[in-house]
């Protein structure tokens, strides 16, 4: 038997990925037992990142200022578009340090299941930073999914006619593995192995 406080704690505890209601359970308790050294202190971090955070107007990255670090950095080779489905992909791109363009985050996939059109990504966004006369190349480095290769295909239509020369990642992405999951060794091989579509 548990308060409502400890209850709540766990239900919101259990919607983050990897954790279900047990290890939610598990979790909290760890909290409890806890306060000072880690309630407290994440409870902090929390508030103070939910009022911190914000997305690029550009990239679509999360980062404290926006535009975000990456974009506002001029040492990064802007004619290079890296286009990724979220924010976990650019960040595991970055662990690597392999690439120094600039990205793009989609916020997801198409998926006519789900009732994901173009629309609802930031494709639009991709088209019109892509018809900069600076850009030379967009990378899709969608995940290899059936939804990743579909909107990877869809992406590329929409931009035959931006003047770019459009790459994929190299195969060594294994067919329905996710670039958050891969490891540096191989996200690296990936980039630098890349082809034109």
């Amino acid at each position: 038997m548990s308060t409502p406080e400890i209850e709540r704690l766990v239900d919101l505890l259990a919607k983050l990925p990897g954790l279900g209601p047990r290890s939610a359970r598990r979790a909290t308790l760890h909290l409890i037992k806890r306060p000072g050294q880690l309630m407290q202190p994440l409870a902090e971090a929390i508030a103070s990142a939910a009022s911190a955070i914000r997305t690029c107007t550009s990239c679509g990255n999360v980062d404290t200022v926006d535009p975000c670090r990456i974009c506002a950095d001029y040492e990064r080779d802007r004619g290079v578009i890296c286009v990724i489905e979220g924010v976990a992909d650019l960040w595991a791109l970055e662990r690597t340090a392999s690439f120094g363009g600039i990205y793009h985050v989609l916020g997801g996939t198409l998926s006519a299941l789900d009732g994901v059109g173009p629309e609802d990504l930031h494709i639009g966004r991709l088209v019109d930073r892509a018809s900069s006369p600076e850009v030379k190349e967009v990378i899709l480095a969608t995940n290899a999914t059936v939804a990743g290769q579909t909107t990877a295909h869809y992406i590329t239509e929409r931009l035959a006619d931006a003047g770019v020369m459009i790459s994929r990642l190299a195969h060594g992405v294994p067919v329905g593995g996710e670039l958050d999951y891969l490891d540096d060794g191989t996200l690296t091989a990936a980039i630098k192995s890349r082809r034109e579509v």
